[in-house]
């Protein structure tokens, strides 16, 4: 059953726990604004001395309208528990983080929607491929096969299909495995989106460091669109227990260069990878120029009338004069 992230609430700093357990609880979570911080260590033996002001969690309240996400340079720090009781790969499916275009909808890619628009973060605690691989009785080459749990990230815009029996291999754009199922202590991932520059780290260790999981330069998300999490188990169980959420907006120097080739745009891409395009829809005529087109479509096709009966009587008249 997959659990599915609701509307942005109040002004209010809140750190809860929802879980989704044997697959028959929903995960309810959303983010807002709060309080500042200073600079934190996010790498190992490296400081990245970014200003921060965090944009924290606030209380999800049923029918009151989300709010989009507009910060330029930002950091999600997401604080979660996978547990469960199935053993040697009987759990699953995994969670996933998503900023994306529209609002949460039910759907197959860990709950939420497939074609969406935007950058999905996958905790996929179940490999699909692997067993079927299996069933086939074929194995993967070591440099090929993935261990699971695995963290992968994918960027959308709206032409691409998650591919659930391959563990999104096809469209993912990087990964790393990420053991944290049935752990002793806190597991935590950070979502850093900085100049275009796409960073994925992980304390899963218990040591209170982070570790690199993905980097991934030339990536192109546009402002406006909404944080959310979900999750799902499909035919298996697990808890996915998101304990909380911390936006941060990072306060970055740019150089007059860099402002103009970091405009805004409109549909998420990644440098040196080719996404389908898609047609966006041509907007509505407005009264006049439906009016001016159907005129000069009338002159044109008169015209084009009057054109042709000059032509038939000058033939016609070319006609009669072989016969004199």
């Amino acid at each position: 059953m997959a659990a599915t992230l609701g509307p942005l609430g109040s002004w209010q700093q809140w750190r809860r726990c929802l879980s989704a357990r044997d697959g028959s609880r929903m995960l309810l979570l959303l983010l807002l604004l709060g309080s500042g911080q200073g600079p934190q260590q996010v790498g190992a033996g490296q400081t990245f001395e970014y200003l921060k002001r965090e944009h924290s969690l606030s209380k999800p309240y049923q029918g009151e309208a989300p709010r989009p996400c507009f910060l330029r340079d930002w950091e999600l720090q997401v604080h979660f528990k996978i547990h469960g009781q199935g053993k040697k790969n009987l759990h699953g499916d995994g969670l996933a983080i998503w900023y994306t275009k529209d609002r949460m909808q039910p759907g197959p890619v860990f709950g939420n929607m497939d074609k969406f628009v935007g950058l999905g973060v996958f905790v996929d605690t179940y490999p699909n491929e692997e067993k079927q691989q299996e069933a086939q009785k074929r194995r993967y080459s070591p440099g090929v096969q993935r261990v699971f749990p695995y963290i992968s990230a994918m960027v959308n815009n709206g032409s691409l299909s998650y591919d659930h029996e391959r563990d999104g291999r096809p469209t993912e754009l990087g990964g790393c495995t990420a053991i944290v199922r049935n752990l002793h202590y806190d597991t935590f991932l950070v979502i850093r989106y900085v100049k275009r520059h796409l960073t994925i780290m992980m304390d899963i260790d218990g040591k209170h460091e982070w570790r690199d999981c993905i980097e991934v330069p030339g990536v192109r998300l546009p402002r406006g669109y909404y944080f959310g999490t979900s999750s799902i188990t499909g035919d298996l169980s697990d808890n996915h227990d998101v304990i909380s959420l911390k936006l941060f907006e990072l306060t970055v120097e740019r150089t007059p260069e860099e402002e103009k080739l970091h405009r805004d745009v409109f549909l998420p891409s990644v440098d040196n990878m080719k996404l389908p395009e898609m047609t966006a829809p041509l907007p509505p005529l407005s009264g006049l120029a439906l009016f001016l087109i159907v005129f000069f479509s009338l002159v044109f096709s008169v015209f084009a009338i009057v054109i042709g009966i000059i032509l038939y009587n000058k033939w016609q008249e070319q006609s009669r004069k072989r016969f004199y």
